[in-house]
């Protein structure tokens, strides 16, 4: 059996840490290079760092907070947010980000992802996915609509449909994020995140809603997740990484050893 991965999110704004509460209400909150190095001593497993508001603002990643970030880390590291181009992945992976994630231009060029995966291998694309919960209707059946520019456009696309369709084009593992329960910490969207899992054969990240290590046990049991996506429980000091990963192993969910940390780079 494969261990379960504990991977904490940085949302970046303006170079400086941020946390929302379904995508509205961000609050700087640090600095993510002291964050990752904070993680990664601590036996974090992977780091995910989202651009916020490249996608929004049209504008390219901030290259010198992901060297910063990268130069202190020896984990898998992946990077979303403003990616648009093979170049842009080319460059992340450059600067030291192992994987790379592509959200709102995936949804607008599909085959993005496809071509990422033939320039840098489909171990290194990750299709991250913002997720709402609608009334189920003909065009969005799953009941669950991917939405883009960090939450502000709906798609009309829906969340089961894309998330096959994406592993069809060549994405190495999903990262399924609900709205609905982003920042909330009373647990991540169950019933979301199981569908997908069920439904593709690649890794399925959860993300969205972590406030208590029970329920990253949920959604690594209950949910059929790959791993789980922290943010708030740690980045507001209430829970450390190694105290997560050592409720999960007591619960016997097989994780990876916090003193086995090697580089991947």
């Amino acid at each position: 059996m494969l261990s379960k991965r504990v991977i904490a999110c940085l949302d970046v704004r303006d170079g400086k840490l941020a946390k929302s509460v379904k995508f509205v209400d961000t609050k700087d909150i640090g600095d993510p290079v002291h964050k990752a190095k904070q993680y990664y001593d601590d036996g974090l497993d992977e780091l995910v760092f989202y651009d916020i508001t490249a996608s929004s603002d049209g504008r390219a990643i901030m290259i010198d907070v992901v060297e910063r970030v990268a130069a202190q880390i020896f984990i898998p590291f992946s990077v979303g947010g403003g990616v648009r181009s093979v170049d842009d992945a080319s460059r992340l992976r450059l600067a030291g980000a192992e994987k790379i994630n592509v959200n709102s231009a995936a949804v607008k060029d599909p085959e993005l992802i496809h071509r990422c995966s033939e320039a840098i291998g489909a171990q290194s694309v990750v299709l991250s996915m913002d997720v709402l919960r609608v009334t189920a209707s003909a065009s969005i059946p799953s009941g669950y609509e991917i939405v883009i520019h960090g939450g502000r456009t709906n798609t009309g696309l829906d969340a089961l449909q894309w998330a096959k369709r994406g592993e069809a084009l060549g994405a190495g593992e999903l990262v399924v994020n609900s709205i609905d329960a982003d920042g909330t910490r009373e647990g991540y969207e169950i019933t979301l995140t199981r569908m997908i899992a069920d439904a593709v054969r690649i890794p399925v990240i959860a993300s969205g809603g972590a406030g208590r290590p029970e329920h990253l046990y949920e959604v690594l049991t209950a949910g059929h997740a790959d791993a789980a996506l922290v943010a708030s429980m740690v980045h507001y000091g209430e829970y450390t990484v190694s105290q997560i990963k050592g409720y999960l192993a007591g619960r016997a969910i097989k994780v990876r050893d916090t003193h086995l940390q090697t580089s991947t780079k």
